[in-house]
């Protein structure tokens, strides 16, 4: 067996991205997707040879119609295997604060966006599910520690 051929025999994992995108009032962007329940952070799920990073600006491209720039990852979450759904690593990037004049621009994807909205944490919290709202939660305190925070079903694995 050739390393390659070793290398597709293993075991692979659902990645997602998303962005946490400002508005000036320091509120980020939620986005109702059409084809689920609730709300969601933009970005969506990373394709075969993309990057976690890359999938996250080319979501927001396709369903937001911005051309973003990401300034860091703030924080990835393993998600554990569940009845609903399998193992995943998720990634969360700090994106841009976008101008009113940028807002005015966003062209919704019909066929997958309903509506978005700015939302404080409070008001996110109603609006997403349990999961993603605690990774929100959890990336918005990290938008100021120093590097990427990892955690495993929204909870810290490291405690320094």
């Amino acid at each position: 067996m050739s390393y390659r051929a070793y290398q597709d025999s293993l075991p692979k994992k659902r990645m997602g991205a998303g962005a946490l995108i400002f508005d000036e009032n320091g509120r980020f962007l939620l986005v109702n997707p059409t084809y689920k329940e609730p709300w969601e952070v933009p970005g969506g799920i990373v394709e075969a040879n993309e990057s976690p990073a890359q999938a996250c600006v080319r979501e927001v491209r396709e369903e937001l119609g911005l051309d973003i720039e990401l300034a860091r990852l703030i924080l990835v979450d393993y998600l554990s295997d569940s009845p609903e759904k399998v193992e995943a690593l998720m990634f969360i990037f700090e994106g841009p604060i976008l101008t009113p004049t940028e807002i005015e621009s966003i062209k919704l994807q019909v066929e997958e966006l309903s509506e978005y909205r700015f939302c404080t944490i409070d008001e996110a919290i109603g609006l997403l599910n349990h999961r993603l709202g605690r990774r929100v939660r959890r990336s918005l305190e990290a938008l100021g520690e120093n590097g990427p925070v990892y955690v495993e079903d929204q909870e810290s694995v490291f405690t320094n």
